[in-house]
């Protein structure tokens, strides 16, 4: 449960000060003239709304305070 508690937090801190998560999707041919071969890497983002992070943000502190209560 503490585990979940702290993926919920660093969740929410991702969504609020990123606003989402970008990860490399690959490598994509721009442009291919005989054996020269021009390449970029595609980003894509994942958005995640600051209501959705500030929900697990609240969440994942809830969670690590009903735990340390319990003990």
């Amino acid at each position: 449960m503490r585990m979940l508690a702290i993926a919920l937090i660093v969740l929410g801190v991702v969504a609020l000060v990123y606003g989402g998560i970008t990860y490399n999707a690959g490598d994509k041919t721009v442009l291919e003239v005989g054996d020269m071969k021009v390449t970029a890497t595609e980003k894509k983002t994942i958005p995640l709304p600051p209501v959705l992070g500030a929900i697990a943000l609240v969440g994942g502190i809830a969670l690590l305070v009903t735990q340390r209560g319990r003990t």
